[in-house]
Parts: C-alpha cells; sequence; structure tokens
C-alpha cells in the first residue's frame, strides 16, 4: 500500500513527533524532580547496602537508565515512521491550466513581406519635346559680320604688360576628419535553419520534431503560470488570441516584445509583461543559428486567453 503525502504533510507530522518527545522528556524530569528527598533517603536505609562499584546511582529511584529499554524502542519506532514519511513522500506538479490550440495563429495577421536584394525598376523616360515650326514672317534676318582690319606693322609698338610675379603658393588645406564609425546593426532573421528554443527541455533525446513539442509545451506552461487574466476582460467574458512579436537574442535573452493584435481589456499588455518576465526568471532562450552561429531571431507568439 503506498500513501502519497505532500512536503507540508511530512513536515507537520515530524514537527509533531519532536513535539512529543520533548513533551516527554519535560515530563520524565518533572516527575523525577518532585521525588521527595527524605523519603528516598528513609528507602535508602531501609534498603540493604549495596557497593558504590556496583550501583550507579545513591538513590535506584531515580536510575533514569532502568526506562533505557523503552526509550530506545521509542526512538526505532520513530525513526521507522520518519524513514516511511520519507519515502511517501510525493512532490507534486503544478498543473496549469494551457487552452487547447494555443499556438494556433490564423493567416490573416498582417506580416511585413520579405525584404529583396533586387533594385526598384527605374522611372519611366520623359517624354520628348514637342518641335513647333516658325513661320518665314518671323524670321528676322541677321545682319552680315562687320570684320576690322587688326594687322600690326613693324613700326607700331606694342605694349606688353610685364609677366606677373609669381605668387607664394598657400599651404595645403589640413586633411577632413575621418568619418565617425558606423554602428553595426545586427541582423534580425524570421526564420533560420534552427529555430530558438524555450528552455527546459536539456534533457530530451533528439528526435524528430521531440525538442520542439517539447519546448512549445514548456513555454506555453510558463506562459500560464505566470498569466493573469485582466479584471476588465474577466468581467465583460472576452476571449481570444493576442499576437505578441519580439526578438531572441544571439544570448537567448528577450528584446522589443510588442503587441501585433490586441483583442482588448489590457490582454495584449499582459501578455507582453509575461513575455518581458523571462528575463526577470532567467529563462535563457537556446538561440537560433544560421550557418552555424547565432544570430537575432524574431518571433511571434499568439497568446490566447480563455475563461476557464
Amino acid at each position: 500500500m503506498n500513501f502519497e503525502l505532500s512536503g507540508m504533510t511530512v513536515l507537520g507530522v515530524f514537527l509533531a513527533l519532536v513535539a512529543v518527545i520533548v513533551a516527554l522528556i519535560f515530563i520524565v524530569k518533572n516527575s523525577l524532580q518532585s521525588k521527595d528527598p527524605e523519603l528516598l533517603h528513609e528507602e535508602f536505609e531501609a534498603q540493604p547496602k549495596v557497593s558504590p562499584l556496583v550501583g550507579r546511582n545513591k538513590y535506584p529511584q531515580l536510575d533514569v537508565f532502568k526506562s533505557s529499554g523503552t526509550y530506545f524502542g521509542v526512538g526505532v519506532v520513530s525513526a521507522l515512521f520518519i524513514t516511511l514519511l520519507a519515502f511517501n513522500w510525493t512532490q507534486f506538479e503544478e498543473e496549469v491550466f494551457v487552452p487547447e490550440y494555443s499556438l494556433e495563429i490564423e493567416e490573416d495577421i498582417m506580416v511585413e513581406p520579405p525584404r529583396t536584394t533586387k533594385p526598384p525598376p527605374p522611372p519611366p523616360p520623359p517624354p520628348p519635346p514637342v518641335i513647333e515650326e516658325v513661320p518665314e514672317e518671323l524670321v528676322e534676318e541677321e545682319n552680315e559680320p562687320v570684320f576690322e582690319d587688326q594687322t600690326v606693322t613693324l613700326e607700331e609698338k606694342v605694349n606688353t604688360p610685364p609677366p606677373p610675379k609669381p605668387k607664394k603658393a598657400a599651404p595645403p588645406p589640413p586633411p577632413p576628419p575621418p568619418p565617425p564609425p558606423k554602428k553595426k546593426v545586427q541582423e534580425i532573421f524570421k526564420a533560420v535553419e534552427e529555430m530558438p528554443r524555450f528552455p527546459g527541455c536539456e534533457n530530451e533525446a533528439p528526435g524528430k520534431g521531440k525538442l520542439d513539442k517539447c519546448s512549445e509545451k514548456a513555454l506555453l506552461k510558463f506562459i500560464y503560470k505566470y498569466i493573469e487574466y485582466p479584471t476588465i476582460a474577466r468581467e465583460t467574458g472576452l476571449e481570444g488570441r493576442a499576437i505578441i512579436q519580439f526578438i531572441v537574442d544571439r544570448d537567448g535573452s528577450i528584446s522589443g516584445a510588442k503587441v501585433l493584435r490586441d483583442i482588448g481589456g489590457g490582454c495584449g499588455d499582459e501578455a507582453v509583461r509575461v513575455i518581458n518576465m523571462m528575463n526577470k526568471k532567467g529563462k535563457k532562450w537556446k538561440p537560433g543559428k544560421q550557418q552555424g552561429q547565432a544570430v537575432r531571431v524574431q518571433y511571434i507568439l499568439p497568446v490566447k486567453f480563455q475563461l476557464e
């Protein structure tokens, strides 16, 4: 026959047993102290004398060792009882209500289109200019050019200006300062070779889909363990799915949690609060990997709110 006992029950029984033993010690002590010394002395004088080498106590009535067999039996029974409680101590796993189909996402969720490397198409060329014909009446006759004689004879002196003095070369301008280093922005992936997984399945045997199912189960258990149904949503009977988007960084931490779609009543904010709680609780994800390197991965998670 096997009994299932919780930790609080085992602790309560153990404390009660200790209290009984302490009470028994005080009762025996008080009973021995209540003996009248004069009566003990008269009984001792009436009894035949015993050698001090044989007797351990002056008054045999106060010999506590005469009940050692009883005390030993009580100790053995107590030890066996505590051992029985320890073997039947059962650690119950906390039950967490997880709504069905919690990770299903509807197809009508707005998702950003994937980035492409193709450049946008060039703009269309402008239309050709329209050439208008000018009537002959409006065309003015051009005046014929007048040529002047610019020949120079030997008798005429030509005053040429003196050559300009060379100017001192100006010092070269200082080189411009180097541009500030560009901040390296880590790329965020939406799909990688190895998607990130919630912790808790390190001891799970690797297999096709086993680790992913175990990770999803652990994630749902964490969410619905700490989530609190908003009061407004509970009073109005509001149910549905709030879609949350967050980033799993290269070290497994969570950042950038935001609501993609909310059902109102504070449900979206409550889901974001629980997602951010992962960092406070020390729940480090196994980061996603692309070509063997840890990368930042965008994760979309539906959180279903359903009244029990």
